[in-house]
């Protein structure tokens, strides 16, 4: 082989992984001012700041950064400083789903469920939030629960309702919680426990939900002091489980902010 023409394609090589490396670097380096540009616009819409929130979000908008076409989304959807404009918040949120973002495939899914805006379409509503609840965000996995439950966009499925009301409750989602006790105690997707039912409707209770409260009274009716000692454990140490995974999340999102 020449040994010119090897000195010069790996010139030519490593010029290639310099300029790539620099091209990663700047990609880094604009997603990061993105996220510190979304951060400081969803900081200002909380404290009801709306147009600053605004010019935080539209020039993020205009780059087609999809968490910014979510809030401009939410903005426009409200009327959050604007003129309330539920299409101009369809569009944003088309323009958000199309690049897999969970909140606004949840947002359409929310939309074609209701119908008002749009045809209702509960098969495209299923699929958004099959689609939002696979990403993991969990107030779609409690409507894909509820859809999987009543048939609605699909087939009934009682399996697949427990196992997302499951995904859900384990992420403290209250009325996942409740729902589930509720499985459990009619057998319904599940095997018929009453020791569950109770573990769950416990669990919500201690998150402040009434309803599990009373239904708490009825699974104790049917237990021996046994097993209401033996589920009251269980409830503690899952209970644990999930606050201990909650407040792990709450300080990798604090972490990741910081960046």
């Amino acid at each position: 082989m020449n040994h010119s023409i090897g000195i010069i394609l790996s010139e030519k090589f490593m010029r290639t992984k310099i300029l790539l490396f620099i091209f990663s670097l700047l990609n880094i380096f604009t997603f990061l001012s993105y996220a510190n540009d979304l951060d400081l616009g969803i900081y200002e819409l909380n404290r009801g700041k709306f147009h600053t929130a605004i010019e935080q979000f539209t020039p993020l908008v205009a780059e087609g950064y999809a968490p910014a076409q979510y809030q401009m989304g939410i903005i426009y959807k409200n009327g959050y400083g604007v003129i309330k404009n539920e299409l101009k918040a369809l569009e944003l949120f088309e323009l958000a789903a199309k690049q897999h973002y969970s909140d606004a495939q949840f947002e359409l899914a929310l939309i074609y469920t209701q119908g008002d805006i749009v045809k209702q379409d509960l098969k495209k509503a299923f699929n958004l939030t099959k689609a939002a609840a696979i990403k993991g965000l969990v107030s779609a996995q409690f409507n894909l629960a509820i859809m999987h439950f009543n048939g609605a966009g699909t087939h009934s499925n009682y399996k697949e309702a427990s196992r997302w009301y499951k995904k859900a409750a384990n992420q403290n989602y209250i009325l996942a919680q409740y729902n589930l006790a509720l499985l459990y105690s009619e057998g319904k997707g599940v095997d018929k426990d009453i020791e569950m039912s109770f573990v769950w409707n416990t669990i919500a209770s201690w998150n402040g939900y009434e309803n599990a409260k009373i239904s708490l009274i009825i699974d104790k009716r049917e237990m021996p002091t046994a097993m209401i000692k033996r589920a009251l454990a269980k409830a503690e140490n899952l209970y644990r489980r999930i606050i201990q995974q909650e407040e792990s999340k709450a300080k990798l999102t604090n972490k990741k902010s910081l960046y």
